[in-house]
């Protein structure tokens, strides 16, 4: 049994127990329906028995008191014993034989009693209720026939004694089926008894020392004897838990050695961290000197070049051949471009750096400003832009004007030929964040380039197709993700572009009494209240 798992030795013993119980509770089966027939027939056929006989010794002794009392007055009303005795007799006996299908000795001296008393009718009382007048009937009515019906009450009698008896011997044995049953009872608490103090003893020897000892020599490595060899005994459980530890132990203490080469790695990691730390100050120093130089040194010598090649364009237009003329425009569109890139690329770098704080921004009324920066793209176009129920936010007014004005832009630059542009910009919160959209009727954008869009200077088209630097939506892209947000193009819609961004909704935002935690967007109804910017710039 030493080869025994744990698992195995507790499965024997509960199946011992088990099977233990299971016979026991067999037998006080068999012993409890034992009883209940015992009881079912002291209660339901005794008691009823001895009641009923009773009775028909009662009935028997009528019938007799009507024969002699009509025998000796002549008058027939004192038959009226000896009927209702004999009707009581016939329904008593109905009575008592289902309950004597079991018991066919009583069942016996029943039918003793009723040939008896048939025999004493047929002998004594239906010749006096035959007789024609009272002499007659007198002389049925002798000692031999009071002979005959004490012999009917004996037989009565002894009915009774079985009818005693049979109670006798049903609550003898009830009483010795109940006492087998408390008996089981006994042996099943013994047998739970013994199997649970047979648990105890074999957990303490076999679990509970093996694990004491096993948890010593652990706290003893806990202490920091990694060298010691941890063992253990009991079932094969117990052993391989041991074995496994011992594995650990050997394993921290292997790591261990190569803590200390790695804390020398580590602190020259430190050192080299620390260097790059330093030379990443410095260069942010030299983008900041960068940033200066670009907005200062190097836009006015371009400004310059601009210039005098405009003064160009404007003086000899038409004095030269057409390649130079050519020439002079390619040379002014490339300057007034880098002038562009520059700008770009300042607002681009500036975005983070230079900050103003966040505060409370109300979107609606950015969009009245980006309204009126757009006013003169959305009048050539002939474009309506359209926001409703826009969000109070927390972020720059600056930025999130800046990031708005680069998308509605876009929307109306990137149209489609000979449809009007509409732009509709609207917000939606879902759960923690507001989902701001700006949807457009115009060319769209394919799903293959959804993310290439948000490049720096990644262009789908051509300039001279659309104009610009590519820049546009790579600033909207790094707004966003300053306040903490991210921004993409929904794929799923069937016509036009759909640019979604989210941004986090205020700690207490006075536009969410009592919202819901996901708000559908509203639909756009425009009105033309001069009143309200909000409603509509078209």
């Amino acid at each position: 049994m030493r080869t025994w798992t744990l698992r195995r030795r507790v499965g024997v013993l509960t199946a011992v127990v088990g099977v233990l119980l299971v016979l026991i509770a067999v037998v006080a089966a068999a012993v409890a329906a034992q009883n209940r027939n015992h009881l079912d027939t002291l209660l339901d056929k005794t008691g009823p028995l001895r009641t009923s006989t009773a009775a028909l010794q009662t009935a028997l002794v009528n019938q007799e008191t009507g024969i002699r009392g009509y025998a000796v007055s002549g008058d027939r009303s004192d038959l009226g014993p000896y009927t209702a005795g004999l009707a009581n007799e016939r329904e008593l006996i109905a009575v008592m034989r289902p309950l004597l299908t079991d018991h066919p000795d009583i069942a016996h001296q029943l039918d003793r009693v009723e040939q008896q008393a048939a025999a004493w009718r047929s002998s004594v009382a239906e010749p006096v209720v035959a007789a024609p007048d009272v002499t007659t009937a007198r002389t049925f009515v002798t000692d031999a026939a009071r002979t005959r019906f004490d012999e009917i009450r004996a037989s009565v009698d002894e009915l009774q004694q079985q009818m005693l008896k049979l109670r006798d011997d049903a609550a003898a044995k009830a009483r010795n089926t109940g006492n087998t049953l408390v008996f089981l009872l006994i042996v099943a608490a013994a047998v739970i008894i013994v199997a649970g103090v047979a648990l105890l003893l074999s957990l303490n020897r076999v679990v509970i020392g093996p694990v004491t000892d096993l948890a010593d020599q652990v706290r003893d490595v806990r202490a920091g004897d990694y060298s010691r060899k941890i063992t253990g005994t009991g079932p094969p459980e117990l052993s391989r838990l041991a074995a496994d530890i011992d594995s650990m132990r050997q394993q921290i203490a292997d790591d261990l050695a190569e803590v200390g080469a790695a804390r020398e790695r580590i602190e020259w990691v430190n050192g080299q961290l620390q260097r790059q730390a330093e030379e990443l100050i410095r260069s942010n120093r030299d983008l900041e000197q960068f940033a200066y130089v670009a907005s200062h040194d190097l836009q006015e010598p371009l400004r310059k070049v601009a210039s005098f090649c405009q003064l160009l364009q404007r003086r000899y237009a038409g004095q030269l051949d057409e390649r130079a003329d050519q020439y002079i425009a390619f040379a002014v569109d490339g300057a007034q471009r880098m002038q562009r890139l520059i700008n770009d690329l300042l607002a681009f770098s500036r975005i983070g750096r230079a900050t103003a704080g966040f505060t409370e921004v109300d979107l609606d009324k950015v969009m009245t400003v980006v309204g009126s920066q757009t006013e003169s793209a959305r009048d050539y176009a002939g474009g309506e832009l359209v926001w409703h129920d826009l969000p109070t936010v927390l972020g720059e007014d600056a930025l999130l004007t800046n990031l708005l004005t680069n998308l509605v832009s876009n929307s109306f630059k990137f149209r489609r030929p000979g449809v009007p542009p509409r732009v509709e910009v609207s917000a939606r919160r879902i759960g923690d964040e507001w989902e701001i959209s700006c949807a457009d009727n115009g060319i769209g954008v394919e799903p293959e380039f959804a993310d290439k869009i948000f490049v720096i200077f990644q262009r789908l088209h051509s300039k001279d197709a659309y104009p610009g630097t590519g820049i546009g939506l790579a600033i909207a892209k790094k707004i966003v993700e300053y306040h903490g947000g991210r921004i993409w193009v929904d794929a799923e819609v069937a016509e036009g572009t759909v640019i979604r961004f989210t941004l986090p909704v205020l700690a207490v935002d006075p536009s969410d009494d009592d919202a819901p935690a996901e708000q559908p967007p509203a639909q756009a109804e425009p009105t033309h209240d001069s009143t309200d910017m909000k409603a509509q710039l078209a």
